[in-house]
């Protein structure tokens, strides 16, 4: 009895003993973290720098810690090395009748235009110029360039003409003139929080300040929208930091289904009459104008163009401003139900007004149609399997565009951004850009090529330069990962799962120890952020993205992965799923895309999963352990939104929905209610950390202290970090090394018994 007594005992603390050889090694974290490893990615992308008047353009490209600058003649097809930099230092020493070290200057060439067979450049104050085709080296006397003499008179906007300049003082509109006449004040209504500078600024001060509004080419107009934000209710922060005592900082904040809530009024200023219309642009109970980004495809000789929208969300209208007439005309209306699509949506005015570009996801997929100036469809040009993004550039002599898809390609990732070029009539669609990854364009200002980066979180970035039919003309750079090899790393690997409903794809990442040993079980964690209007995963290549990777070092597998309804380049039905449903629509897609890849890969340890997120992904991974307390053991929640009933009145009420009913006096009730974090509070099994700054004035500290009350109430254990003076950003070394702790406490079990919580590199 005893023998078996004695055996028990050898094999218990041998098994702890190996538990201690196997525990994590937090300089492990440090070690493969994007600070301590950054230094050796060197360049991933480069900056072209088009030399005017001529086919070339000269770029710098940092390879295994050595930059070397090239010279490209995009035409011909040809690259060369712009220079040597040894010996351009011997030349100089020759020059100069001194020795000159090569590690000691740098060189960064200036191009005249129309010449890109020498260039210029500054070394200590002196002027040098390098003929390419000879090699040689000469001094030159400095630039003459004309100062321009210092202006204080910014806040002048002035006509296209310089006729007329618009400002803004004590918040009302003022008229000023350029042939000195006294400058007249157009209103007098202004004040606080109901201005013509700046409604989120109460300063009432006598200087002039700049007017943000747009004038139309011909130069006798000028639109403006005005915000009212008087009623709006506020909240407060303490900076309990502030010297000598503690601050507060009040500011507006429109929460869902306020009865107060921003205003929105559209003016027209008549420079030539000397006053200021109001216009009539009222059509729905609390509607909002999109003030406009003032490009010049948002207005013509004659017209202003501004989106307005109602409340509710489910219509979008453009409107058109006549600066001559001061009339107002809906050219076109248009059902976006549940939301707008906001991150995507874009118009464009083409050609003086004569017809319009307009963005929509009425077939489900955002598509470009094209409108007469009028407002009448003409025709439909991207294609319907598609999500089109952001135009690159439009060209209405050949009557084409350039533009991002998303979802077109088959068998390719669909948030891989792609650029595609195509006619207005929605023939001759053309992939540009045919490598498998995420792209980034610069188009040459001849428009005749353009260079091409794209990589992916599993594969270094690529360089290309491409002609306007897709063609490959010349392979630049690839990023140089070799140094990242020697020391251990590892690309993270890519993943494709089904979410809850088995059908629908969705995508993300897995990072997994550099020393994996499959026959172990490792705990996992999932790093979440839910959208509605970003999911936060990158697509193009990021050395340890988020510290994922350097997470998983400890001894987890980290996956972040896209649910439903957690972004906008899928498509409406993709992008809205959460609609009506705020609170929960993520949490059953993460937990089942945990178990596809536990059943793919038998390392992964399904009795210990941790989660954690920031902000949105902070709501989510407390909801998440509270709706599946079985499942997710850990969480760590930061900085999140857990009332969205006192969260901003804009994510409320788009992505969850706002309703309203008139009342019996004829006026509007709006109404919002989202569920909260706090009414599960009574769930909590595992373990949980709270975290939020403590002057957060996007995700108010209100937020946490709510939850944190509930789950007293409950009577629940629970941890909570106040981070004194940080606002929604929150982040930094303690931070990270904070959430590294927690896991390793309690996902691994290994207690962390430092009064340090530091970096062990």
């Amino acid at each position: 009895m005893k023998r078996i007594l004695y055996i028990g005992v050898f094999w218990a603390v041998l098994a702890a003993v190996e538990l201690r050889a196997q525990g994590a090694d937090l300089s492990q974290a440090d070690r493969f973290s994007s600070d301590s490893l950054g230094r050796y990615v060197y360049s991933t992308s480069i900056f072209p720098k088009w030399i005017e008047g001529t086919t070339c353009m000269y770029y710098d490209f940092i390879r295994l810690g050595e930059r070397q600058d090239y010279l490209v003649d995009y035409k011909k097809g040809t690259r060369r090395l712009l220079f040597d930099k040894e010996d351009v230092a011997d030349k100089m020493a020759v020059l100069l009748g001194e020795e000159i070290d090569p590690d000691k200057f740098n060189i960064y060439p200036e191009f005249e235009k129309g010449h890109a067979d020498y260039f210029t450049f500054r070394v200590d104050g002196k002027y040098f110029k390098y003929d390419l085709k000879t090699d040689e080296l000469t001094t030159v006397p400095p630039p003459t360039t004309k100062s321009r003499p210092f202006s204080n008179d910014s806040w002048k906007r002035w006509s296209p003409d310089s006729t007329y300049f618009v400002f803004g003082q004590r918040h009302n509109l003022w008229l000023g003139y350029r042939d000195g006449r006294d400058s007249i004040q157009l209103t007098n209504d202004g004040e606080n929080y109901y201005s013509f500078v700046n409604s989120q600024n109460p300063s009432s001060d006598d200087k002039p300040h700049y007017v943000s509004g747009i004038w139309l080419a011909d130069g006798n107009s000028f639109f403006v929208v005005r915000e009212d934000k008087r009623r709006v209710g506020t909240l407060s922060i303490i900076n309990s930091l502030s010297e000598p005592r503690p601050e507060t900082t009040t500011y507006k904040f429109p929460m869902p289904g306020d009865a107060d809530v921003p205003a929105f009024e559209a003016w027209l200023v008549d420079a030539p009459a000397g006053r200021v219309v109001r216009l009539d642009v009222e059509k729905y109970p609390d509607q909002k104008l999109d003030v406009p980004r003032f490009g010049v495809r948002e207005k013509t000789s004659r017209y202003a163009y501004i989106v307005r929208r109602s409340r509710t969300g489910d219509r979008a209208d453009l409107l058109r401003i006549d600066g001559r007439t001061h009339a107002v005309k809906e050219l076109i209306s248009e059902n976006v139900a549940p939301y707008l699509n906001e991150q995507l949506f874009a118009f464009h005015v083409l050609n003086n007004g004569e017809e319009i570009l307009w963005w929509s996801e009425r077939s489900g997929r955002g598509q470009f149609y094209l409108y007469d100036g009028e407002g009448n469809l003409k025709n439909v040009v991207t294609p319907p399997d598609m999500q089109a993004g952001k135009v690159v550039r439009i060209d209405t002599v050949r009557r084409s565009l350039i533009v991002e898809g998303y979802g077109h390609e088959q068998g390719v990732n669909p948030y891989y951004r792609m650029y595609y070029k195509v006619g207005f009539d929605g023939k001759k669609l053309t992939l540009l850009t045919p490598g498998d990854g995420q792209h980034e364009m610069a188009l040459s200002p001849d428009n005749s090529c353009f260079v091409d980066t794209y990589s992916r979180m599993d594969a270094e970035p690529r360089i290309e330069l491409r002609d306007m039919k897709g063609r490959l003309r010349l392979a630049l750079e690839q990023s140089d990962f070799s140094r990242l090899y020697e020391r251990g790393w590892k690309k993270p690997q890519l993943v494709c799962v089904k979410a809850a409903d088995d059908s629908t794809d969705l995508y993300g990442v897995m990072y997994v120890p550099f020393d994996l040993d499959s026959t172990r079980k490792y705990p996992v964690i999932s790093n979440v952020y839910p959208g509605p209007q970003d999911d936060q995963i990158s697509r193009r290549f990021i050395l340890d993205d988020n510290y994922n990777q350097s997470l998983a070092q400890l001894g987890f597998v980290v996956l972040t992965i896209a649910p439903r309804g957690s972004g906008p380049l899928r498509g409406k039905a993709f992008q809205s799923f959460g609609y009506k449903n705020l609170r929960d629509y993520p949490l059953a897609d993460d937990k089942y895309a945990i178990e596809q890849l536990a059943r793919r890969y038998s390392f992964m340890d399904t009795t210990r999963v941790g989660i954690y997120g920031h902000s949105g992904g902070g709501f989510m991974s407390a909801a998440a352990i509270m709706t599946y307390p079985d499942f997710y053991k850990v969480a760590v929640s930061a900085s999140g939104n857990h009332d969205n009933n006192i969260y901003t009145q804009w994510w409320g009420e788009t992505f969850h929905g706002v309703d309203y009913v008139q009342t019996s006096d004829s006026t509007w009730q709006f109404e919002s209610r989202i569920p909260t974090n706090m009414e599960l509070a009574p769930n909590l099994k595992g373990r949980l950390l709270l975290i939020t700054g403590d002057v957060d004035n996007n995700v108010h500290p209100a937020c946490t202290f709510r939850l944190a009350k509930a789950l007293i109430e409950a009577g629940k254990r629970f941890d909570m970090m106040i981070f004194p003076g940080v606002d929604h950003g929150v982040g930094g070394r303690y931070y990270t090394n904070l959430i590294r702790y927690y896991f390793v406490e309690h996902l691994l079990g290994e207690p962390q018994d430092d009064t340090d919580i530091i970096n062990h590199n």
